[in-house]
C-alpha cells in the first residue's frame, strides 16, 4: 500500500495504542483522586479488533506500535494481545508503556509474548514522595518490576519517565540522575501536559527541560546526542560515559515538524494528535462490517487531517476534553 501520509506531508509510522482507560493509580497530573467512570467491557476493543486495526495500519506504513493504557496491564490476559502482535509483518518495533506495578508479575510473559522495549512511569524515587504524585504506597512494588524486566536482556531500552512537575521535581534532578548513571536505564523527564483531569494545569506549573538539564549539568555535566528524526526526546550522555538521561520537551519546546505519531483510544477512536479535539470512529465501522478498503479510507482520511501542531501555551488553547488516561500515553 501507499505510506501513510498526513496533509503537511508528514510520513506517518508511529502508533500508540491504548487497551483500557482503566489505571489503578491515581496519579495527580491526569486523574481525579476518586477516579473517573470507566468505559464498560462492550465499548472497548477486543483483542480481535485490535489486531485488525493494527495489522491493516502497518500494511500503511506503520512500524512501530506503543501500548499504552489506563494501565495497559490491567487489562485481563493481556500478554496474548502482545502474542498476536509481535508477529505481524512489517512490526519492526513493539513496545509498552507501564506505570510497572504489575510487571514483576507480568515481565516474563510480556517478553515471552514480543514485547522489545518498555517505558516505566515513576516520579519520584522517595516513597512518600510517590505516594503524594500517585496516590498509592507502590514505589518498592514498581521498583521490583523494574528488576524483573532488567533480567531479560532482549528488552532494550528500558526507560524511566517521570512527569516534571515545578515545586517538586527540583528535587527529583539529581537522584534520578544518580539512578541513571548507576544502572542501564535511560531516565527521561517529560513536561507537564494540559491533560489534567482536574484541570490545574497552568504554564507556571511546567517546570521546562532546560531548567532540569541546568540543574543536572552542574552536579554531573551532560552533553546532548544528535536528534533521531520524529524523536520526541532530547537526549543527553553523561560526559564521563557513565548513562543516558532525556527530555522530552512539548511545552517549551515542541517538536511537532517532524510528527509521525497517530493514537487509538480504548474504545477505537483514531486521534491525530495528544491534544486533538476531533476524533475519528474506527469501532463502529470495525463492528458493522467494514471491508479492509472502506477501513482503509477512513484511516487515510482521517490522518491526512492531522493538525501541523498542537497550540499549547499560545492564545486561543482549548484542552481537549478526554484526559491523558482516556487518551492513552
Amino acid at each position: 500500500m501507499e505510506p501513510l501520509v498526513d496533509g503537511h506531508g508528514r510520513r506517518i509510522s508511529d502508533l500508540r495504542v491504548s487497551v483500557t482507560d482503566r489505571c489503578n493509580f491515581r496519579c495527580q497530573y491526569c486523574m481525579p483522586a476518586d477516579g473517573l467512570p470507566w468505559l464498560e467491557r462492550s465499548e472497548v476493543l477486543s483483542f480481535e479488533e485490535i489486531e485488525r486495526v493494527v495489522r491493516l495500519m502497518v500494511g500503511m506504513g506503520i512500524e512501530d506500535v506503543r501500548l499504552t493504557g489506563g494501565e495497559p496491564l490491567v487489562r485481563r490476559d493481556f500478554p496474548r494481545l502482545v502474542s498476536m502482535l509481535s508477529p505481524i509483518e512489517g512490526l519492526k518495533d513493539l513496545s509498552l508503556t507501564t506505570n510497572g506495578y504489575l510487571l514483576e508479575r507480568d515481565a516474563a510473559a510480556l517478553v515471552g509474548a514480543g514485547i522489545s522495549r518498555v517505558n516505566v512511569s515513576i516520579d519520584s524515587l522517595q516513597r512518600d514522595r510517590f505516594f503524594q504524585i500517585t496516590r498509592r504506597d507502590s514505589l518498592p512494588q514498581v521498583l521490583r518490576g523494574l528488576e524483573e524486566l532488567a533480567k531479560h536482556p532482549e528488552v532494550h531500552p528500558i526507560k524511566v519517565n517521570a512527569v516534571a512537575m515545578r515545586n517538586f521535581t527540583e528535587e527529583e534532578a539529581i537522584p534520578f540522575a544518580e539512578f541513571a548513571r548507576s544502572t542501564a536505564f535511560q531516565v527521561r523527564f517529560i513536561e507537564f501536559m494540559p491533560l489534567d483531569a482536574d484541570q490545574n494545569w497552568t504554564p507556571d506549573s511546567v517546570l521546562t527541560g532546560e531548567e532540569l538539564r541546568q540543574i543536572i549539568n552542574s552536579a554531573y555535566p551532560i552533553e546532548e546526542l544528535p536528534r533521531e528524526p520524529s524523536a520526541t526526546a532530547r537526549v543527553f550522555r553523561f560526559a564521563d560515559g557513565t548513562g543516558e538521561i532525556g527530555f522530552i520537551n512539548p511545552v517549551s519546546e515542541p517538536f511537532c515538524a517532524d510528527c509521525n505519531r497517530v493514537r487509538i483510544t480504548a474504545e477505537g477512536k483514531l486521534r491525530t494528535c495528544l491534544f486533538s479535539l476531533h476524533e475519528t470512529d474506527l469501532r463502529e465501522p470495525l463492528r458493522s462490517g467494514a471491508s479492509e478498503a472502506e477501513l482503509e479510507k477512513i484511516i487515510r482520511d482521517a490522518v491526512w487531517r492531522k493538525e501541523l501542531k498542537h497550540h499549547v501555551g499560545e492564545p486561543g488553547f482549548r484542552q481537549p476534553p478526554r484526559t491523558m488516561s482516556a487518551i492513552g500515553g
